[in-house]
Parts: C-alpha cells; structure tokens; sequence
C-alpha cells in the first residue's frame, strides 16, 4: 500500500446514534482521494458490513471491518469506555461476532449495550485487533485525569490479551485535552513499546456536513441545536481527510500514520459471499435427507392419486413420471432438506389448527410441493411448471413464500426456533428511515421551530410510497413557494434533505426467518433491544442471504383468518354438516353469479373498483376465469390492449376467428384465447416450437424480462434456428419471437396467479352461502380498522342484513351472528375500550349474570377494572342503550354512579352495611333522570366518536331532501352511471366535459403533490373530487372532515380507478345553499301536538329566527282532514341550521320540511 495513511475509525449512518456517512458515496470520496483501503467501525453493531464489504470489493477498495465497543464501567452503568476491535482475520470475525452478540443479549441496560471486561480471553480475543479508542479509551481518561498507575494497569490488561495486536490511537480533531492526552499517551507507549496510530475518528465525509451532523445527533438524543447546554462531544474536523491533511497533523509522530497502514496490511478478512449452507433436516433411521424426501413424495403422490377426481384427463403415470423427474433436479442441487423443513412446519401449523395459505409465487409450480402439502394446487391439473421454480440449469435457491393465518403465524416461529435451536434461528432485522414527512419534523424540531410552523410544512409534504423532497419541491406549487419566500423554511428543508434517508432506527422484519446448519453467530452476530425477547440477525434480508443463510418467509395473511373465522362461524351456528375449506365444488353457479354481479366487497384480490370493472366486462364462469382476472389486473396489460383483446376473445362467439400464432402452439394459448398472459406461456411457446428445454426457456424468459440486447440478440437467433430446425419458417418464428419478447414484460407467474386466484374463490365461495358469518368474519378480523368496518357496514346494507348496535348484555368482543339477516356489534369495535377491558365485561356477565343498569354495571366492576373514559365510549356507542335511558341522561349521571359504586366498593370493604340497605333498581331508575335524548347531530358525533363511524343514522340524511333539490341526484346514482365509450365501443380516454352538482359529508381529505382529493360521502356511495392548489386555497374554510357540502365540477371517469370522479370548480356549504335556495318552510302538526307547549316553544322559535324570504306553512293533521294555514311575508324567515335543528328537535324531523 503506497498511501501513507488509512482511516481505521469511522462510524457510518449505520451507528445510528452518530453519522451521516452513506456508503457508497464513502466509496466514491475513498476513490476521488486515491484511499487503498478503508474501515468501518460502527457503534456496538456491524449492521452495515455486507453493503460495506460488497460496495469496497466492487470498488477496488480493501475493506477492513471492526466494531466501535462500549466496554462497562462495573462501578457506574451509566459509564462507559471505548474500545476499536479490528478483524484481522476470518477467526477474527467469528469472535467478534460473538462478542457483538452477547452484548446485544446479556449486556443489555438502559444506557445501550455493554461489553464486560471478563469477557475477554486470549481465546476470544484471537484474530482481533484493538485500538485504544484515545480518549473515550479506559487508558485514556485514566490518563487525562492523571491515574497514571491505573492507566498502566489497564494497558497491561489489553496487552495481555492482545499481546503486539494493541495500539495507542492519537486524535487531532481540536476536542479538549487532545494535546495533553497525546503527550501523556506518547511517554506510555514509550515506557511499554507499544505501537501509536493516529485517527481521525470519523463521522461525516466533509467538514460542511458537520452541522447535518450535529442535526442528526440531537434527533437521537432529543437535543436543540441552540442549546447552549448540550454535550458537544465531537468537532468540525472529523471528517474523512485525505492523506496530506493526516500527515500535516501528525508530521512530528511519523510512526503513528505508518501503523495505519501496517495496520491494514494485518487486517486480512476473506468472507465468502454468495455461498449457501443449508440447514439439515433430521430424518430417522439410517435414510438419508434424499431417500427420505423420495419415500414422503412417493407416499403422499399414492394418497393423492386415490382421491383424483373422476373427469380428470391427466393420467396417474404423467403424476409419477413429473415426480421422479423434480426429486432428481432437487436431490441433485442439494434442496432435499429445504424441502422437509418447509413441509414439517406446514405439517405442524395444520395439525394445531393454523389455517396455511395455498402457495404464493412460482412453487406452487411444484408437484414435490403439493404432495407434502406445502401447497394446496395441484400443477397438472392447472398446467404449472416446476422449473418455473427451480431451474436445474439457473442454479439459485428456492424461495417458498408461505401465508399463514395472521393470529398463528409467531406460533409457527415459535415451533421453528424449538425444533431447531434458538442458537440457529432468528428473525431479521429492518432499518427504518428518516424518510421526507418525518425528517421535516425532526429539522424543525431540532431547529427549535414552533410545531405548528414545522407542521404546515410537512402537511405540504404528498403522502406516497417513495416521496422524496425533492420529488415534493417539484410536485407542490405552495411548498415551492415557501420554500423560496421563506428563509426559515428553506433552513428547515435544507437540512431535512442533508438527512433525508439515513437509518433511523432498527425494527424486526414481519416475517423472514432464517435457519442456520451451525450456531447464527458463525454467519451473523445478534441484535435484541432491551426488555424484548425477540432476537434479529444484524444483517437486512439481502445481507443475510449474502452471508450463506437460508431465507424462510412466514407471511402473515388476514384472508386466511377471515376464512377460518367464517368457517368456525357457520360450523357453529349455520350449518349441519361441517365445512371443509378443500373441499367446496370448484363451479359452484352461486359463486359465479355473485361474481358477475361484481358484489366483490372483501372477496380476496377482486374487490377494487377497478376490478369490478374488470370482473363486469370479462363475466367469469370458471375458475380459469379468476386466474386470468389475477394476471390480467396490473398496469401493463391494461394498458398494453391485452385485456380488451382477452374479454374479446373469450366472448366472441366465433373463436375460429382467433390467431393462435403457429397450429403447434394452439395447446399452449388456447385457454388465453391467444394471448401470451403467462410467464409459464413464454416458456411453453420456446419449448414446443424451438426445442428448449424448459430450463433454457426459463432463462428466456428472464432475458426477456430483463431487456438486455446483447441477451436478447443471442436468444432470438437461438429461437429462430431451433424453430426452423423443427419447420417453421423464419418470418412466423421472427413474428412470434418478437411477441413474446413485447408481451413478456407484462406476463405474469400463473403459479402464484392460480394460487391467490383459489383464496379469491374461497372468499367468494363463503361470501355467495353465508353472507352473514363471513362479514361477521371480516369485521372482527378488522376490529381496528375503521376504513374496512365502514365498507362493511354498507355492505351488510346491500344484502338487507341488520348491523344491529353493541350490547352490555349480549355482544362479544367480536362481531357475532344472530341470524341470516342480523350481525350484534362487537365490542371490541368500540374506540379506547381495548380487549383486557372487554374480556371483564364479558367474563363477569357469564360468571354472575347480565347487567341490569349503569349503577349496577359500575359496581360490580369497579374503578380498578373499568375507567369513567371507557363507560363514556361505551354510552355513546349504544352499549347500554337497553336500559332504556337516554344516552345523554347516562352521561349525565355517570359521575354519581361511579361515586356511588365506589363508596359502596369502601363500605363493603370495611364490612359496613348501608343504614338504608342496598339501593333497588326500581330505586335507582326513580333517581337516575331520563332526560331527552341529544339532539340527532350531537347524538351522532358521539357515536362516531366512539365506533369511528355513523351506525344508527347519518348526518347526511338530515338534509338528504333537500339536497336532491339543487344537485343532479345521489352519489350511487352518479357512481351507476355507465361509462364512458367511443363508437368502435373501445374506452374513451378523452371525455366530453360533463357539468354536475353534487352534496356529501366530507369523509377525507388526501393530498397528493400538487392535488387535494376529497371523499364525498352521502350514505349511498362516496366520491372522490379533485381540486388544485389554486382551488384549494380559494375554498379551503369549506374543507372540514365530517362537514357536507355541495360541489360543483365538470364529472369525469377515471380509467385507473374505474369509478365516477369530480374536478372541483366551486364549493359551498349545505346550509348556505339550503339558506340560498329554499322558498317554503312546511311544518306539520298532528292532533296529538296540539298543545300550549308546543305552540309556545314553536313560537320561540319562528321568533328567534333571523328575517329572510322563506315563507313558513303549517299543516295540521287531523284523522279526517287537513288544513293549511300560510303566515304569510310578515313572518318569512332564514332557514338557518340552528332554526331547522330546533325545529326537528321540538317536533321530529318528519314534521319540517322544506321546498324549493
């Protein structure tokens, strides 16, 4: 190594606490600064080693990997000490990682994780090198402080470990007490012979990072950046300095840069990335994992072929013959143990009752697969290829993606972590970011801006997957404008964009999970936060698949518990004979006909408005049909004319007209009517018509996929020989080469599209029989999510099934069934109650008897069980609606039912008997004053308040009349208007414009860049209506969730979405218009309010109204007559929402009405 230096101290973002070096620009500044090698020595971890090895390696660049520890102060744990290890070795490494480990499982405190001293051995020590950290050293402050005996003592303690592997590390980054450290240092090194090396104790690449720096330190901390009092425990100069700077600043110790480089000459890792080491399945007897695999398939294959239905075409030979054919390409690669693994662990999901998704991705193509009962599709029978999967001519390691049901998936880790060793499996780790939203609210706050100030900004900020701020600066036409106008803005996202996507945190991957053949901590060291018992490797799932583990997902899918809740549901109360999920007819008209009807809400991948629209047009009529809709629903064939070109074919009645290439490949399209719509198709296409052999035509297809010319060119002239050889003349092989390369990109993996295709039949399958226990289902595996419950609760409406409220006395935590036409609310769907809570309802319901009132409710719980904030939500949900008193005397009176249970809980506990005995419920209905009830509009605030959605009624039906007075009529009629076509009858992307007046109640407000959605909501549909910034600063006083207002705009159809949507031109409030537009106030009153109280309080009423132009008549209702006396211009008034609310309150809302 010619350079005179290296740097052997540098943390990157991946300290986490400290650090904005990402690191390929490290790699690029280590280049531009002719860097032969370079360190990384991140804090207690080596999370970032593989992206920092791999990205050295491609770079030129010798890597160096080491560890920045915190070594225990075992007098005072708020205390630490530094210390660099260094791998100078592959012995090295091991031991590292096992010391980064068990400081991450046993050294865990408050403060972080602790290296202990005894941990450290010859033996532990051994391929390591260490550098005495300078001052955050336990040498160093020994020294500083003047503890020269101590400090010789402590380097006599390393020495005996390290022997000449230990060096004196030299700082010069204008820190305090550098200088005099370096002296003190110098004299000590002299006395013992050990060896100094200078640092520069890296934390950012330039010295102008240095205030991102300090940003990003504060974040960590919770610190301001003014403050005068924070720590300031690093400088300016802890950049990453070329070789001169180094050599100017320690010129006068020459020795200390030259062990840099003696240093990195040491430092000789060799990781072996790529390599795969499989764990081993334990097989019994004498067999090996290959003659076990052979004896399991061939078992499970006879058991399967007995139960072949009668109608198949596909001969049992055909089965053995594709077996025998996979176990040879899986025993061949090594794969047998992967295999069984994944098949003892679906086993055991299965037999403790944990519903196991069909498959997912390519291996559902595998025949080996299906027979263990890792997948549930059968690839003859739906024509899946195996090398799909596993290509023995691509070698690369199989990949099962396996659903589990939400609830029971961590019982399947569990398994997997006894079975096999909590030292050999673990979870992996995920690093969270500091992605464009919340980095504008940590500058801000660090920045010590006001938050609303900060918050403005960051609500500016469009809410999608992958927004950058420089994505936002160009999008938003208002943050742009800030952002120029305002210094202190332009301040904030300045530094927000010096830090945006650095590693904020670390988390734990949903659902990868590796197995190790060894111990983990020879591959990968261990990451456990403090308090928590769930272990994670510390490389990110492409990391740790780089150093040699094996992936497993265990992916979590709520349809499968929304399954098997239905089927417990009907089990239990709908049906006679039990259900089997595997077992339902595959072409049941009842399942076609509710999907021709597109009553799709909840049925799994098909219930998106624009899948509807697509399940409308293409009408399926089998399960191919579903498969298809699967592939077909993705940006490219919709836009590409495959799935006009698809519905076409399969619904025109002269299928000889369809062109299916060459006569050879007719089998291969005909269920596609012609199109290339499947991967599997490319494959098939390459195989029969150029002799491919399914492993190249694998490879084809991925060439395909991957658009390489130079690939390209070579596997077209490979095709186009092969299918002259077999007959085919070049133009027809040229033609169809050139179509599967166009329709390639957008093929689609039938085996995970058969697989997903059969959940979406399962769902629609228990939807068509037992509509009521399957959305009993989906609403209580959705008990949190509002969204979901509001969609449906509409659809509950749409099949006439009544969602009835929430019961004290008889609802469950979950949504329960009580007949075909009636769903009882669950209480656990009630906000800020919780499940604990619910559970001890219920649980002292059972154990003594239903709840008789509020008093008696509040007594036998208790305060130390149930809060005051939980019967409120309770009250205004309905909960207790049958003891037949108002909500809002409930409320009312709930601090003296409280007081009182509470005082009896007192006396009962000092064995005291109330002189006036216990208080009857007669009693107490006599004291508790059933006041009205809350006027409708309070009444259902509260209501949503407490469920997060309307459920008696909707605010919108209060003016529901009156809006169908001035608009073009209601949101479904809108939604029901039929789409827009040119005369070929093709889509018409180019609309006529289209005027409409529309009113709802606001339910959202999203902003998308330059662009403000709002979702109009009238409780027959909803509606999404668009404005622009220009708009929205014009109207936005009118734009206030759960307000109604009319809205004017020209009306257009959006193709992505396949629904009705609105571009703004005016808003107003449903009030002003009502005001505006009504001419007469009709107020009816029957015999029996013919009284002085509701003459005298109509009266009030007409009297406390503002004057307008709104002329007011009464009808009085007899039994055999009507008379109709108008007050005539005198008493015209302004139809004000107050007057209207006193009006419906004093009468009902029936007796006020409105015409225009």
């Amino acid at each position: 190594m010619s350079n005179k230096f290296i740097h052997l101290n540098l943390h990157s973002q991946y300290s986490i606490v400290d650090s904005t070096i990402r690191i390929p620009q490290l790699m690029e500044q280590c280049i531009e600064n002719k860097m032969p090698a370079i360190t990384l020595t991140d804090q207690n971890n080596v999370f970032g080693m593989v992206k920092f090895y791999r990205k050295a390696i491609e770079y030129g660049i010798k890597p160096i990997i080491g560890s920045d520890i915190f070594i225990a102060d075992e007098d005072d744990i708020s205390r630490n000490d530094h210390l660099i290890i260094l791998c100078a070795n592959n012995i090295g490494y091991k031991n590292l990682t096992k010391l980064i480990t068990r400081a991450w499982l046993d050294g865990q405190t408050r403060y972080g994780p602790r290296f202990h001293k005894h941990w450290f051995t010859k033996k532990s020590c051994e391929g390591l090198i260490a550098l005495s950290a300078g001052l955050k050293g336990d040498v160093g402050r020994s020294l500083i402080n003047d503890h020269h005996d101590l400090a010789a003592r402590q380097l006599d303690f390393w020495l005996e470990l390290f022997d000449d592997r230990f060096y004196i590390e030299l700082n010069r980054t204008n820190r305090p007490s550098e200088e005099s450290y370096i002296q003190m240092a110098l004299l000590l090194a002299h006395d013992y012979k050990v060896p100094v090396v200078a640092s520069n104790d890296v934390r950012f690449l330039n010295s102008s990072d240095y205030e991102s720096h300090e940003a990003r330190v504060c974040i960590n901390e919770g610190l301001i950046l003014s403050d005068p009092s924070r720590p300031k425990i690093y400088s300016n100069q802890q950049y990453l300095k070329n070789s001169l700077d180094m050599h100017n600043l320690f010129e006068d110790i020459p020795e200390s840069l030259s062990n840099t480089v003696e240093i990195a000459k040491r430092c000789n890792l060799d990781l072996k990335l790529g390599e795969s080491f499989l764990p081993i399945f334990s097989v019994p007897g004498n067999q090996t994992t290959d003659s076990y695999l052979l004896e399991e398939s061939e078992r499970s294959l006879n058991t399967k072929l007995q139960k072949l239905p009668k109608e198949t075409l596909i001969k049992p030979e055909k089965y053995k013959a594709r077996l025998k054919e996979e176990l040879g390409v899986i025993n061949n690669m090594g794969f047998s143990s992967y295999f069984l693994i994944v098949s003892d662990f679906i086993d055991w999901a299965k037999n403790n009752n944990i519903p196991v998704g069909p498959g997912r991705g390519s291996g559902a193509g595998s025949l080996v697969a299906y027979v263990l009962g890792i997948t549930n599709l059968d690839p003859l029978q739906h024509d899946l290829l195996f090398e799909r999967f596993l290509n023995p001519e691509r070698v690369s390691m199989p990949d099962f993606d396996i659903d589990f049901c939400m609830d029971g998936r961590d019982r399947v880790i569990e398994y997997v972590s006894e079975k096999y060793g909590r030292e050999r499996v673990s979870q992996i780790i995920t690093y969270g970011t500091m992605a464009a939203k919340a980095v504008i609210r940590d500058a801000g706050r660090v920045l010590d801006q006001p938050y609303g100030f900060v918050d403005r900004i960051a609500k500016q900020i469009p809410f999608e997957v992958g927004m950058t701020l420089d994505k936002a600066l160009e999008q938003d036409a208002e943050l742009r404008r800030m952002y120029s106008e305002d210094e202190e803005v332009e301040a904030i996202i300045n530094l927000a964009k010096s830090l945006e996507g650095l590693v904020r945190n670390a988390g734990k991957h949903a659902g990868g999970v590796v197995i190790a053949p060894e111990k983990l901590t020879d591959f990968t060291p261990l990451y456990c936060e403090e308090g928590q018992v769930n272990v994670v490797t510390q490389f990110d799932k492409d990391d740790v698949e780089a150093a040699g583990l094996v992936k497993f997902d265990f992916l979590g899918l709520r349809t499968l518990t929304i399954i098997d809740l239905t089927i417990k549901i009907v089990n239990k109360t709908e049906n006679e004979k039990l259900i089997d999920i595997d077992s339902i007819p595959m072409s049941d008209s009842k399942t076609f006909e509710l999907l021709r009807s597109c009553n799709t809400t909840a049925v799994f991948q098909l219930e998106s408005t624009g899948m509807r629209d697509l399940i409308k047009r293409m009408r399926p009529d089998q399960f191919d049909d579903l498969v298809a809709l699967v592939a077909l629903f993705r940006p490219g064939p919709l836009q590409s004319g495959m799935v006009d070109d698809f519905i076409n074919r399969k619904h025109d009645p002269n299928k000889m007209n369809i062109d299916y290439l060459h006569p050879d490949i007719e089998s291969v399209l005909k269920p596609t009517y012609g199109v290339i719509l499947y991967q599997e198709q490319v494959m098939q296409i390459a195989q029969t018509l150029a002799g491919y052999s399914l492993g190249s035509a694998d490879l084809l297809r991925r060439a395909m996929g991957k658009k390489k010319l130079d690939e390209m060119a070579y596997q077209r002239e490979s095709f186009v020989k092969g299918s002259l050889e077999r007959g085919v003349n070049q133009p027809t092989a040229e033609r169809i080469f050139g179509l599967m390369e166009k329709f390639a990109g957008y093929g689609f993996n039938k085996s995970h599209s058969a697989a997903y295709a059969l959940i979406s039949y399962q769902t629609a399958y228990l939807k068509a029989h037992f509509t009521a226990s399957f959305l009993a289902a989906v609403m209580t595996s959705e008990i949190d999510n509002t969204d979901r419950l509001i969609m449906i609760k509409d659809d509950c409406l749409n099949y006439k099934i009544e969602l009835l409220p929430p019961s004290i006395n008889s609802s469950m935590y979950e949504f329960t069934v009580l007949s075909k036409e009636q769903i009882l609310y669950g209480l656990g769907a009630i906000k800020g109650v919780g499940k604990p809570t619910v559970e001890t309802i219920i649980a002292e319901r059972v154990n003594n008897g239903k709840y008789s009132s509020m008093h008696e409710f509040c007594k036998r719980l208790g305060s130390e069980k149930i809060s005051r904030r939980v019967i409120e939500a309770l009250i205004k949900s309905g909960s207790l609606d049958e003891f037949s008193i108002s909500r809002n005397a409930l409320i009312d009176h709930l601090p003296d039912a409280i007081k009182s249970a509470e005082q009896e809980a007192r006396n009962f506990a000092a064995g005291q008997n109330d002189m006036f005995g216990s208080i009857s419920d007669n009693q107490e209905k006599t004291i508790i004053t059933n006041s009205a009830e809350w006027k409708e509009e309070i009444l259902l605030k509260n209501e949503k308040e407490a469920l997060g959605l309307y459920l008696s009624g909707h605010p919108f039906h209060a003016i529901k009349n009156d809006a169908l007075s001035f608009t073009n009529g209601t949101l479904k009629s809108i939604q029901s208007l039929e789409r827009p076509k040119s005369e070929t009858g093709d889509k018409k992307y180019r609309q006529p414009k289209r005027h409409t007046r529309i009113a709802g109640l606001i339910a959202d407000i999203k902003k998308r860049g330059n662009r403000i959605s709002i979702i109009l909501d009238d409780d027959t549909s909803r509606i999404e209506a668009t404005l622009f910034n220009d708009k929205f600063q014009e109207f936005k006083e009118q734009l206030k969730k759960d307000t109604i207002v009319v809205i004017e705009g020209n009306l257009r159809f959006d193709e992505f979405s396949s629904a009705w949507q609105v571009n703004v031109d005016s808003i107003k409030d449903i009030h002003q218009m009502i005001e505006l537009n009504a001419k007469n106030l009709i107020i009816e009153l029957s015999e029996d309010q013919k009284n002085s109280h509701i003459f005298n309080n109509l009266k009030l009423c007409l009297d406390s109204s503002e004057a307008g132009f709104c002329e007011i008549s009464i009808n009085f209702n007899k039994s055999k007559a009507i008379a109709r006396l108008d007050l005539g211009e005198k008493w015209s008034i302004l139809p004000t929402k107050k007057l209207r609310d006193d009006l419906n309150h004093l009468l009902g809302r029936d007796s006020v009405k409105l015409s225009y």
